[in-house]
């Protein structure tokens, strides 16, 4: 019986071998046919023209058309981002690289989110292909876009665009603004709004010989149509030279945290020589930031000549609690409710004869802005609806619900910059999906995070993060995720896959087929990698090393506030908080009353209570009730973990059970 199992293996064996031997044949002729391709391109090309005929292609079309398509294909350092003006999504640009070539794309992509279809548009009038842009939005609802880079196919030439565009959102149009004095060109730059200005820090200038590294601010008045580069007092402190950071709205300005540059150092060059004396010279070591700063913005007099540029300031903050641990490079972050939702990163171990060791993380973190602390979010299964009992309470707040419903609506249509009866005329019929769509078909969700990576792109409508695209890399060989992912920020019961396609072959060194081991050594190669990735691309395993520190096990510190004391410490809070398994909704049909007083009495400190309907002061106590239960969210849903694992399923206030029974049954 053992020989036969034996044999039997063998055989196996024999047939695995000859297989991958047939699967490396297949690769090695399409690495060769891509190698003459690819050995066929001059670097010696004028990217001058090839821009010159994209814009003549480009201007081919008439019109802004818009027509439904399959998924983006991969690629990285794209732009993604929430349309201001309905439920959908924007993605922009990119770069694809095969090993072999780059590929640059100016394509714009729109997703419907309800009806979970893409579409392409094409416009006579679009920025040129590029990656590494930036863009934001503006209070107005338009999207602003700035810079990015462009290469030849082997990368050996690099053109750093300094444009900036206007898009529509509704109508998908850009509008090139014309400035006589505006920010060099750059690309890994970040930008974000304040009031009605847009702001722009930092960036690279990549020449193929050095890499320059910028830390200029830029401020653009949508009123005066004016970049202004404000003139920072002497000795005062700001950001170091970075790109790749997180820059995130603030209501008094902006915040900043992280990034990455590369610094002159000093290393030891070669074997000591005769006399002690030993040879240095001069490297370019990368560092991963993770110091804060705000910048603090002040709005010219109200009576000040038009055209007056805003003062600025920066402040520097103290290191974030709980910071990711270890440091990591590419975890993307992207602005909700006062928080910087953070995804994936890279930390390079150490340098080896083979390379640089890298870990990988796909870790969902949260930045408190305010208390400058993170937090990290975990999937949780989805939780059964709670069984509540139709009582007398129930029945009186029905009619309350049904104003809530309303009023929901109207605050949604207020927070979209339009109103009701605006929406309803300026809206696409395709944004708006059949009631019944029987085409529509369940997406997969799953309870564990995608795969680990760095420089995803990354968005947020209404309260969901998307999450496209990323790289992962594994001895020489780069895999750009064809994917997207949907996480529900507010009950994180898992990972709805949007679309998930085959991996690309790679046209990379042929150092790869000696890396991955002889055919002799099969079983050594299996346990680099996971069994199939997808289209039969193998993943490697990914070993996690993460050390994120326990809450519990650590000692607790004070909370980090700006420097300059923006707000008041959560010590004084005597607001109405959230309870565990309570939704906004429910939070605040709650409090309503109690926010509204809070309201009230802000205004009447500040002399602003007169004019104000009941309209808007509920308005305003809904928007700080939300601010609040975000604020708390990830110490309510500790807590709601605790009491699902002590089969707690729902929290009920003792004062509100009283009013609902009799006397008996409170002294049950």
């Amino acid at each position: 019986m053992g020989k036969k199992d034996k044999k039997s293996k063998t055989a196996e064996q024999k047939a695995r071998t000859a297989a991958r031997q047939e699967k490396k044949a297949v690769q090695k002729d399409k690495k060769g046919k891509s190698k003459e391709s690819f050995d066929s391109d001059n670097e010696d090309v004028d990217l001058g023209a090839i821009r010159a005929e994209y814009e003549r292609k480009q201007a081919q079309f008439l019109e802004v058309t818009e027509s439904p398509c399959e998924p983006p294909s991969a690629r990285s350092s794209a732009t993604l981002i929430g349309s201001p003006s309905n439920s959908s999504l924007l993605l922009f640009g990119g770069e694809y690289f095969n090993g072999a070539s780059a590929t640059f794309f100016n394509d714009l992509f729109v997703y419907l989110i309800e009806k979970d279809e893409w579409r392409k548009v094409t416009s006579p009038n679009s920025p040129l292909p590029r990656s590494g842009h930036a863009w934001t939005r503006s209070t107005a609802g338009d999207i602003y876009l700035f810079g990015g880079e462009f290469s030849s196919a082997k990368q050996g030439q690099f053109y750093h665009y300094n444009d900036f565009w206007q898009l529509n959102p509704s109508s998908r149009e850009w509008t090139r603004i014309e400035s006589k004095k505006g920010p060099p060109a750059r690309s890994g730059h970040r930008m974000t709004y304040f009031k009605h200005y847009i702001i722009l820090f930092g960036g690279f200038q990549d020449t193929s010989q050095q890499t320059k590294y910028l830390q200029d601010l830029w401020i653009y008045d949508c009123h005066s149509y004016t970049w202004f580069n404000p003139t920072l007092a002497p000795a005062t402190q700001k950001p170091d030279a970075r790109s790749s950071f997180s820059l995130h709205p603030h209501e008094a300005g902006a915040t900043l945290y992280g990034g990455y540059s590369r610094v002159k150092a000093t290393a030891v060059a070669g074997k000591q020589k005769k006399g002690g004396v030993q040879g240095t010279r001069s490297v370019l070591k990368p560092v991963v930031h993770q110091d804060t700063w705000f910048l603090r913005v002040t709005l010219p007099a109200s009576d000040a000549v038009a055209g007056i540029p805003p003062s600025v300031r920066w402040e520097r903050r103290k290191k974030p609690v709980n910071s990711p641990n270890p440091t990591r490079a590419g975890a993307t972050q992207v602005y909700h409710k006062g928080r910087g939702i953070a995804f994936g990163g890279v930390h390079d171990v150490e340098e080896s004869e083979e390379g640089m060791d890298s870990e990988f993380f796909n870790t969902l973190l949260a930045w408190n802005v305010e208390r400058n602390r993170f937090f990290q979010l975990a999937l949780r299964r989805p939780r059964a609806a709670a069984k509540r009992q139709v009582d007398e309470r129930s029945a009186k707040k029905g009619r309350g619900k049904l104003d809530e419903e309303e009023l929901l609506r109207n605050l949604a249509a207020l927070e979209a910059n339009a109103s009701v009866k605006i929406t309803e005329t300026t809206a696409t019929q395709d944004d708006h999906p059949p009631e019944d769509d029987p085409k529509r078909v369940a997406k997969p969700s799953l309870l564990t995070m995608p795969h680990p990576r760095f420089n995803a792109q990354l968005a947020v409508k209404d309260d969901t993060l998307y999450i496209f695209g990323g790289t992962y890399e594994h001895r020489d060989r780069e895999y750009t995720f064809d994917e997207m992912w949907a996480i529900d920020l507010g009950r994180l019961d898992g990972v709805q896959e949007i679309y998930k396609r085959e991996l690309d072959d790679w046209y990379g060194s042929e150092d790869e087929d000696s890396d991955s081991g002889s055919d002799n050594d099969d079983e050594s190669v299996d346990e680099d990698v996971e069994e199939e990735g997808p289209g039969g691309v193998p993943l490697p395993i990914h070993k996690s090393h993460e050390r994120i520190e326990d809450e519990s096990t650590m000692v607790p510190e004070a909370p980090e506030v700006l420097e300059s004391e923006i707000s008041e410490t959560a010590v004084s809070d005597t607001r109405p908080h959230p309870r565990p398994f309570e939704s906004l909704r429910d939070f605040f049909a709650r409090t309503s009353i109690l926010w509204q007083e809070v309201v009230s009495d802000d205004l009447r400190k500040t002399d602003q209570s007169s004019g104000q309907s009941v309209k808007e002061l509920r308005k305003y106590a809904f928007d700080q009730a939300e601010a609040m239960w975000w604020d708390c969210r990830e110490e309510v849903t500790a807590l709601e973990d605790e009491q699902d694992e002590a089969g707690i399923g729902e929290v009920v206030s003792i004062a509100e059970r009283n009013q609902d029974q009799g006397g008996t049954a409170r002294r049950r």
